[in-house]
């Protein structure tokens, strides 16, 4: 099943987020970053989904 967070994450980073932790704080830096580049959201979507 991580994988295919994984998966969703590099497509839609705060999506593949909101399947892992739902809405919360996560998900709020997630989408900042996401606006802010791409890229940092990918990568924070990636290491929360390790994490959790």
């Amino acid at each position: 099943m991580d994988l295919l967070r994984i998966v969703v994450a590099v497509l839609l980073p705060p999506l593949g987020v909101f399947l892992q932790v739902g809405i919360g704080k996560h998900f709020c830096i997630n989408i900042l970053l996401t606006l802010l580049g791409y890229i940092p959201g990918v990568v924070h979507a990636i290491w929360v989904i390790a994490k959790y």
